[in-house]
C-alpha cells in the first residue's frame, strides 16, 4: 500500500479558566477567551494516520472501536471528517486516510481525552500530508474538532483568545510561557469516576447558554479573569494563580446547574475535595493548592511540587487514585517503530 504512515503523540490540557458555551457551534467559536496548562505525557494519546490512494473511504479507530467519521449524529465524527477535508485541501491531495488512534486513560470521563485526541489526529494527518503548519494554525484546525483541543497544540501555559472574526480566523491559541518559565506548578487528578458523562460538553454548552439566567455575566468576568491569570503567570504569583482558578470552576458549574435541566457533572466526592482544598489552605494560612473541575467528577489539583505531599496526604481519605502531571510541550512525531497501524488493521 502506497502513503507513508506518520505517527504522533499529545496531551490534554486542563483550563484554569474555562471554555463554556458557543456563539457559533459548527466551527466551535467560544463566548469567552479561557486559559490552560498543557500536561505532560503521563496522560496521552496516540494516533497513527496513513493517507493512500488503496483506501476506498475514510477509516478511524479510537481504542480498537471503528467510528463512522460520516456519522451527522456524532458531532465529533464529523467535525474530524471535515478537518481531514481541509488539510487534504492544503496539500492538494485527494487520497483516503487511515486512523488508528489510542488513549492512554478514559475517554469521556472528563478527562479531555478529546482535546489530547483532536490535536493529535491533526498534527499527525498534517504532517503525513507534508504540511508543516505553525501552531496557531494547528490550533485553528483543531479547535473545529473539539475547542479545547486547541490549545493543547502549545506547551506550557496556553490562551485561547475568543477572536472576533466570524469565521474563527482569528480565534486561536497562544503559548503564555513554556514548560520550563514555571516547572514546580503541577496538576494532582483525582481519579473519582471514569464514568462517561450522561450529558456530553456539546449538549452541555447548548444547554446553558440558551437556559441559565446566569450565565449572560460570565462570558465578560472570564474575559477578564484570562487577562488576571496572565499577569499572575508573568509574575509566578500561586496566590492570584490559585484564588483565579478555583473562582472559574465554581462560577461555570453554578451557570450548569442553573441550566435547565439542570447539568450535573460533580459528585458528592467532588463537593468533599473542593472543602478539603479550603481547609488546607485555610489551615496553612496561604494557597497551598486550587481545585478545577472540568465536565466531569474528577478534580484537578493545581499545586507546587515542594506542596505535593502535603495535598495528597489530605486528600488520602477522600480518594484513593492520583495521577501526577507536570507540564508537558504541544505534540511530537514518533518512530517508525511507535505505529500503531498493523497488517490486520489494513486488511479489514
Amino acid at each position: 500500500m502506497d502513503g507513508t504512515v506518520v505517527t504522533a503523540i499529545g496531551t490534554p490540557n486542563i483550563a484554569l479558566v474555562k471554555y463554556w458555551g458557543k456563539r457559533n457551534s459548527e466551527i466551535n467559536l467560544p463566548m469567552n477567551s479561557s486559559l490552560s496548562m498543557t500536561l505532560n505525557e503521563t496522560l496521552n494519546t496516540t494516533t497513527s494516520v496513513l493517507f493512500s490512494d488503496d483506501l476506498k473511504e475514510d477509516r478511524m479507530y479510537i481504542n480498537d472501536e471503528l467510528q463512522n467519521i460520516r456519522d451527522s449524529a456524532n458531532e465529533k465524527s464529523v467535525f474530524a471528517a471535515r478537518a481531514l477535508d481541509h488539510l487534504r485541501m492544503l496539500a492538494g491531495a485527494k487520497s483516503h486516510a487511515l486512523i488508528v488512534s489510542r488513549n492512554s486513560f478514559p475517554s469521556s470521563a472528563g478527562l479531555a481525552s478529546s482535546a489530547s485526541g483532536a490535536v493529535t489526529l491533526v498534527y499527525a494527518a498534517s504532517n503525513a500530508l507534508g504540511l508543516k503548519l505553525p501552531a496557531d494554525e494547528l490550533s485553528i484546525i483543531t479547535r473545529q474538532i473539539s475547542g479545547s483541543a486547541c490549545r493543547s497544540a502549545f506547551g506550557g501555559f496556553v490562551a485561547w483568545h475568543k477572536g472576533n472574526a466570524d469565521d474563527g480566523s482569528d480565534s486561536c491559541a497562544e503559548c503564555i510561557a513554556g514548560k520550563d518559565y514555571w516547572p514546580d506548578v503541577i496538576d494532582i487528578i483525582t481519579l473519582v469516576s471514569s464514568a462517561k458523562k450522561k450529558i456530553s460538553s456539546s449538549e452541555g454548552h447548548a444547554i446553558t447558554v440558551k437556559t441559565s439566567t446566569l450565565y449572560k455575566t460570565r462570558p465578560p468576568v472570564a474575559e477578564e479573569r484570562v487577562n488576571r491569570m496572565i499577569t499572575a503567570i508573568k509574575e509566578r504569583d500561586f496566590e492570584t494563580l490559585a484564588i483565579e482558578t478555583i473562582k472559574d470552576s465554581n462560577n461555570m458549574h453554578a451557570t450548569m446547574l442553573d441550566s435547565y435541566p439542570p447539568i450535573i457533572y460533580m459528585n458528592d466526592t467532588s463537593k468533599e475535595i473542593m472543602m478539603a482544598i479550603h481547609e488546607l489552605n485555610n489551615d496553612a494560612g496561604r494557597m497551598i493548592a486550587a481545585y478545577t473541575f472540568d465536565a466531569g467528577a474528577n478534580a484537578h489539583i493545581i499545586t507546587r511540587i515542594n506542596d505535593k505531599e502535603q495535598v495528597m496526604e489530605k486528600l488520602g481519605s477522600i480518594v484513593g487514585n492520583f495521577i501526577v502531571a507536570g507540564q508537558g510541550d504541544g505534540p511530537r512525531l514518533l518512530g517508525d517503530n511507535a505505529s500503531l497501524i498493523s497488517n490486520e488493521i489494513l486488511s479489514r
